[in-house]
């Protein structure tokens, strides 16, 4: 499929009414076709990988080109450059996610970012950096604690930040490297008790959501077996 048979398919699976919908998730319906990730996926599957198409969908603007161009971007030619571009445009939580799911966790320069992203201001590109996180601590099987360890003080620098998306991040990237082994989860309940201790709304809130599912029994049994 070329880019114009992209956007006819898309065209042919929208609907008004799905469109409208997806104001709910702050997306505007002047940039999006309501398509559904499952069907992204069969489209996503049809083309492969593709540089330049992804390229060109990227720069359409719309949810599902941008989606489908975090799809089929080959991770191996992607630069450091182009990963920053892309992230200074998120401007809503979907997008930043798939593309830290679907491409840049597979780059050479996925921990990298995380360092640099995370002391970014803007909400998604901080976000991005806390996905990646999330990410890469369960699908990098082979990295050693102490890849995921050294994210700990950025997990609690940020703590403080009162945006929902990036408190959500920080979240989820403290849960995840906190469900790989049980060394991990008994730094990540530490550090949730840390976080738990100051003196602010967000990071209370990401502390106790955190040890309710850390310490949680399911994740412990799970965690325990592992290890036997």
């Amino acid at each position: 499929m070329d880019y114009h048979e992209i956007i006819q398919k898309l065209e042919s699976l929208s609907s008004p009414e799905d469109v409208e919908g997806m104001a709910r998730f702050g997306i505007s319906p002047e940039k999006t076709y309501a398509v559904r990730i499952p069907d992204l996926r069969k489209i996503a599957k049809t083309v492969g990988k593709d540089h330049h198409l992804a390229a060109q969908l990227w720069k359409a603007g719309y949810r599902e080109t941008r989606i489908l161009a975090c799809m089929i971007d080959d991770p191996k030619q992607l630069t450091s450059e182009q990963m920053d571009r892309w992230t200074s445009e998120f401007d809503y939580w979907e997008i930043c996610d798939q593309c830290c799911m679907k491409l840049f966790r597979m780059t050479p320069y996925a921990y990298e970012k995380v360092f640099q992203w995370s002391q970014r201001k803007e909400e998604f590109v901080k976000r991005a950096a806390f996905t990646l996180i999330a990410v890469l601590a369960v699908h990098d099987k082979k990295a050693a604690d102490e890849k995921f360890e050294q994210f700990f003080p950025l997990i609690i620098r940020e703590a403080t930040d009162n945006r929902n998306y990036v408190k959500k991040g920080v979240n989820w990237a403290l849960r995840h490297i906190g469900k790989r082994n049980i060394e991990l989860n008994k730094k990540a309940i530490i550090v949730s008790e840390e976080i738990q201790k100051i003196h602010s709304k967000s990071a209370k809130w990401i502390a106790a959501d955190a040890l309710r599912e850390l310490e949680s029994e399911k994740v412990q049994e799970r965690l325990h077996r592992k290890t036997n």
